[in-house]
């Protein structure tokens, strides 16, 4: 029996209960495809930070770089101003393990009510592969006022590192800027996922940027995607802006297949996937590391409003753990898991409240584990 050791951040809200039953889906799908897990809590998130003002420390990142996988449930609280335990935890994480993708599944599950008239599961079912690390995201920015003002910027990736001096002057009462950046490096090796992607089970990939108005940068991905897909010559292309593609995506979803996309548009139009395939509480994403340390997680937030209400719907988080179990190899078992989250919805026995039933998180984590068993 194949053994994992798999770390898990449970965080805030709804967090450790969605996690308990993607936990639960998992260990069932182990026994039935001969793998055990040995799960490893982790206690960062809101309670940890208000204890011991701590976000998540260097040894903390190191140990846990020293693992594949890694299952997370949601940061956020609003005990704690916007943006700390995201910055602190998340951010900080993906930027340590240099979580350079962001792998988003479109996938419309038969017996979910899609909100495009007349799309069906074979419209809809494509992967949106988004850039994870650069582009606007990479966090560096800052306020000048009035006058002649200085300022250092720096970015430091395990691939590169980049530095901005600004000699800022401006008669405006204040202004505000915020760098973007993209590298050869980093834009060739999200491209060239995405086209690996594609040569397995699609033939299309579709570049999303703004080259028409943003075009230093967005020109430069564009060149980048040309060269990378002249490797790939069985492979067709497209470009889109992202205006556009929003579009495209509730007019014509069946057109794409790989999508991808600079991290500032990727974080936008997943939101839209999310819509386009039933919602929030069915959106799972890994953030991946092909040869490093990966984390994956539901793509909504933590709902503290709903914490300990055993309300919320853990399909994203038992989705999340079937990427992972595929991540880990185990392909078979993390079908098994969709395919089991998909009859669940088709029967519609046990669903929760945002998806027209009345049961419970624990109910939906219960069937789906039975039914991977008896499926099997």
């Amino acid at each position: 029996m194949s053994q994992y050791k798999i770390p898990v951040i449970a965080g805030d809200g709804i967090g450790p209960e969605i996690i308990a039953e993607g936990r639960k889906v998992i260990d069932a799908a182990g026994e039935v495809y001969g793998f055990d897990v040995d799960w490893i809590d982790y206690p960062h998130g809101a309670d940890h930070y208000l204890k011991t003002g701590e976000l998540i420390s260097e040894d903390t990142l190191k140990e846990l770089n020293t693992f594949d996988n890694i299952y997370l449930g949601s940061i956020g609280d609003p005990r704690i101003a916007p943006g700390v335990l995201e910055k602190g935890i998340l951010l900080a994480a993906r930027f340590y393990f240099d979580q350079y993708i962001n792998l988003r599944p479109i996938k419309l599950l038969e017996g979910v009510w899609c909100p495009i008239k007349d799309k069906t599961p074979e419209d809809i079912d494509f992967t949106v592969v988004r850039e994870n690390t650069e582009d606007f995201y990479i966090g560096i920015g800052g306020r000048a006022k009035r006058g002649e003002s200085k300022a250092v910027l720096e970015v430091e990736r395990t691939l590169y590192n980049a530095r901005f001096g600004l000699d800022i002057e401006t008669d405006s009462e204040e202004i505000g800027y915020q760098v973007g950046m993209i590298s050869k490096e980093g834009t060739q090796r999200v491209i060239k996922y995405a086209f690996e992607l594609a040569v397995g089970r699609y033939r299309h990939v579709s570049s999303v940027d703004k080259a028409n108005v943003l075009t230093d940068i967005y020109g430069f991905w564009r060149e980048e995607f040309e060269s990378v897909a002249s490797g790939y010559p069985d492979v067709t292309t497209d470009f889109n802006f992202v205006d556009a593609v929003t579009m495209w995506f509730v007019k014509n979803p069946e057109f794409f297949d790989v999508v991808v996309t600079p991290n500032m548009f990727g974080d936008i139009i997943t939101d839209l996937g999310a819509m386009v395939q039933g919602g929030l509480g069915l959106a799972p994403g890994g953030n991946i590391n092909p040869e490093g340390t990966s984390m994956f997680e539901p793509i909504h937030g933590s709902a503290p409003k709903y914490t300990g209400m055993n309300r919320a719907n853990p399909i994203a988080t038992i989705w999340a753990g079937a990427m992972m179990v595929e991540q880990m190899g185990e392909k078979d078992a993390a079908d098994a898991i969709v395919a089991a989250i998909e009859r669940d919805i088709k029967e519609a026995k046990v669903l929760t409240k945002d998806m027209g039933g009345s049961s419970g998180t624990s109910d939906i984590g219960d069937e789906i584990a039975r039914l991977v068993k008896e499926m099997a």
